[in-house]
């Protein structure tokens, strides 16, 4: 098997000061990556500002004898997002790689939720998301390529008690990376998502105590470093890794029924059947899964009316 390598290719990683961010900055630069390391040191809740951990992982970078830069600016303005973007071709004159990891954690019930801590962790996860993308989606274009890997989370599939925001914010990176696939495919630019579970501070106060050993954020970083790599083969897809484990993670539907007469009787009449998950369809986003989805819809409903026809 030949190493994977990073050579020649310039990475920004947000969040990059402290656990996940931090093991995908060292992993990428140790394969020889240029590395922007942005980070503004602030607390769990996204308040405060510390350079101390964006130096200190470029520090570390640098003995390991790479290249590495810090940047503390903030994601969740477009202002902020442009100058990291900016700071990278400034130094490395290009930039080949976006992984999103900065992040933040307000807790509260949903009814206890104010539009403060709710738009504190959008701004973070969801905004970011998008002001670090749009800002390097056009170097990207005009190099014909680019990786950008997203992170959501499994809480924004099956949910989590008190965490809306989040929630929200992380399901929100799933359907930006669906249209940035979409949209630089042409390009030579892929965009997934990475759903990662390991111990960083965001799990100060949990219960870890069943945890297994390999919770640790160096065990989340081959993952995305793959996705980050010029031999990445998907676009436009969720990996999990947790624990140890790596999966796909995606969205599927029911084969489901259709037909020209619904009423609600027979909604909940057929509820069973569209609720069915023996049969499923999986319309991946890249090429095609909203047409794909559409056609499929829309060939249903013809081969019932057909059907009901002939019965007549």
């Amino acid at each position: 098997m030949s190493l994977l390598r990073f050579d020649d290719r310039v990475a920004i990683v947000t969040g990059g000061g402290r656990g996940l961010g931090r093991a995908y900055a060292r992993l990428l630069a140790s394969r020889g990556a240029k590395v922007v390391v942005n980070d503004p040191g602030v607390a769990r809740d996204g308040t405060g500002f510390d350079i101390g951990p964006a130096e200190e992982v470029v520090r570390e970078i640098e003995s390991a004898g790479g290249e590495a830069i810090a940047s503390t600016e903030s994601v969740a303005s477009l202002q902020g997002a442009r100058a990291i973007v900016d700071a990278a071709v400034e130094r490395f004159g290009r930039v080949d790689i976006l992984i999103h990891s900065a992040g933040n954690v307000r807790w509260a019930p949903l009814a206890e939720m104010t539009p403060e801590n709710f738009d504190a962790v959008l701004d973070v996860h969801l905004r970011g998301a998008f002001f670090m993308a749009q800002s390097v989606f056009p170097h990207m274009t005009r190099a014909g390529y680019g990786r950008i890997v997203l992170t959501s989370s499994i809480a924004a599939i099956y949910g989590d008690f008190r965490l809306a925001n989040y929630g929200a914010a992380k399901a929100g990176t799933i359907g930006l990376c669906n249209v940035i696939a979409l949209e630089g495919a042409e390009q030579g630019v892929k965009c997934n998502i990475i759903l990662p579970g390991a111990v960083t501070r965001m799990a100060d106060g949990l219960d870890i105590s069943s945890y297994p050993p390999t919770m640790g954020p160096e065990m989340v970083a081959p993952a995305v470093a793959w996705l980050a790599h010029e031999t990445c083969s998907v676009s436009g897809e969720m990996l999990i890794s947790m624990g140890g484990r790596v999966a796909r993670a995606f969205m599927a539907e029911t084969a489901g029924v259709a037909r020209d007469d619904w009423t609600i009787e027979r909604i909940a009449d057929e509820m069973a059947t569209i609720r069915n998950t023996k049969t499923q369809q999986i319309f991946s986003p890249v090429p095609a899964g909203h047409e794909e989805h559409i056609r499929y819809s829309f060939a249903m409903r013809d081969a019932a009316a057909k059907a009901q026809e002939g019965s007549k």
